[in-house]
């Protein structure tokens, strides 16, 4: 039996009082034995706290946690049904949904953070861009353009070489902020042509750009297989720690404030278990709430707790060097960013209509769509993913079972239609973005799919 399925048990033996509290309220979960896959990254965190603190078992639910192989495997066994749910890409149930890839209806009513990632270049990637930044002391001015990559991208291509660079997932936050950020600098990051069979992404492409799971992105890029990557933590860290890479932007500054993952479940298992489901909203409100707490007081214990090999299984200071309100650009430039992972604040946790429109417009823009849609089909499909009405009824019950203040949640009638305001988040090119017009959102981008253009 492993660690965590033994500490399901006792933890779950513990707990029965305050799940009967929580059952009259709510009623019985349809399931109570339930298994969530993860992928080893600090944004996992949610599951480890509502598990460590027995908000699970306060829910009446014993919970096993895995780690999954890669994003690929981990979505599959949510199809499937080997798993009830699991920590995803906020892109994968929209991808899943509207069949890229993998087809199949995947929903989400818990956001488990904002930001959170970064882009890391090789040593002499970062050494080649250095000349063409702005510094003052010595330290770029951040956030670094793309801009300076440019030169280095045109050596390689002088060398007949390709220009390499890492995401971990097709659909992944982390492939859209890339792309992003070379785009804004007139870099091509290349188009998907699933039309014509092309999943790539490489069409045009002035860089490739390809997949490798997040724990492997370090010793690929260490081995010279690509030049630099985008990823969650900790493993822009690591690379930091072991001396192979150096992290030149966060995508807190190429955009901010979008969900990064969900908990998503397969829409099968959400109508046939929907207490079982308001019971797990309510225990990751919980982790969200106390991961958050006193201006992040209570980070360095949950870095600890995910520091154990079970979990993401890094060194508690690597993983503290972004969780804890500072990040570690080059060796020994460690610079405040209290928002780098975000838990709760900004009303974090809500499944926004909005933040799923705006994976969609990324998606359109590289190809991933291939054809243009209507704008209100970007918001029915938002619709049939994002389950806010499962969050608002999970986070009232909280309220009224006194476990959480209403304060700390929204107004739930007067969400402007799930759409956050428009200066909510920003953006590296300074293009705003709102979610109630997303084809005039693409007709602002010199390069991506834009109209009727096809890829």
């Amino acid at each position: 039996m492993s660690k965590l399925t033994t500490l399901s048990v006792s933890l779950g033996l513990a707990a029965g009082l305050a799940t009967s509290v929580a059952i009259a309220q709510t009623g019985w979960p349809e399931k109570e034995d339930l298994k969530f896959g993860f992928i080893k990254l600090t944004d996992m965190v949610p599951l480890a706290i509502a598990y460590e603190r027995g908000y699970f078992e306060d829910e009446g639910l014993f919970v096993e946690l895995e780690a999954q192989a890669n994003w690929r495997v981990l979505l599959e066994r949510v199809i499937t049904g080997d798993l009830d749910g699991a920590h995803m890409l906020a892109g994968q149930p929209l991808g899943a949904t509207i069949g890229f890839g993998t087809e199949a209806h995947v929903v989400t009513a818990f956001t488990m953070d904002l930001n959170g990632n970064a882009c890391t270049m090789s040593n002499d990637v970062w050494a080649s861009m250095k000349p063409h930044l702005e510094l003052v002391d010595g330290k770029p001015v951040h956030p670094n353009s793309a801009e300076a990559l440019l030169p280095v991208i045109e050596e390689f291509r002088d060398r007949g070489e390709n220009f390499n660079l890492g995401m971990v997932f097709p659909v992944s936050t982390h492939n859209y902020e890339l792309r992003y950020w070379l785009a804004s600098a007139g870099i091509h990051p290349g188009y998907y042509a699933p039309n014509r069979g092309d999943i790539a992404g490489q069409i045009d492409a002035d860089v490739l750009i390809s997949v490798t799971p997040p724990p492997q992105m370090p010793a690929t890029l260490e081995s010279g297989t690509i030049n630099g990557y985008c990823v969650g933590e900790p493993w822009n860290q690591q690379a930091v720690f072991r001396g192979i890479g150096v992290p030149v932007v966060t995508d807190y500054d190429i955009r901010n404030n979008v969900a990064e993952k969900v908990f998503g479940v397969s829409n099968e298992w959400a109508e046939q278990n929907p207490n079982t489901h308001i019971r797990v909203v309510k225990a990751l409100i919980r982790a969200g709430y106390w991961l958050d707490a006193d201006n992040n007081a209570n980070r360095p214990e949950a870095a600890r707790i995910i520091s154990q090999p079970y979990y993401v299984g890094a060194d508690y200071e690597v993983i503290a060097n972004s969780m804890t309100g500072i990040f570690e650009f080059e060796k020994g430039d460690v610079r405040d960013a209290p928002d780098f992972n975000v838990f709760f604040r900004y009303n974090a946790t809500y499944p926004f209509y909005g933040d799923a429109v705006w994976y969609l417009t990324q998606m359109r823009r590289w190809g991933q769509i291939p054809e243009q849609k209507p704008d209100e089909w970007y918001m029915d499909i938002a619709r049939k993913v994002f389950l806010p009405e499962v969050y608002e009824q999970a986070a009232q019950e909280l309220i009224s079972e006194g476990k959480l203040p209403a304060s700390a949640f929204p107004d739930f009638t007067t969400l402007n239609g799930g759409i956050r305001p428009i200066e909510h988040t920003t953006f590296i090119d300074g293009v705003p973005f709102d979610a109630s017009s997303p084809n005039a959102y693409l007709e602002q981008f010199s390069i991506g799919l834009k109209g009727n253009e096809t890829p």
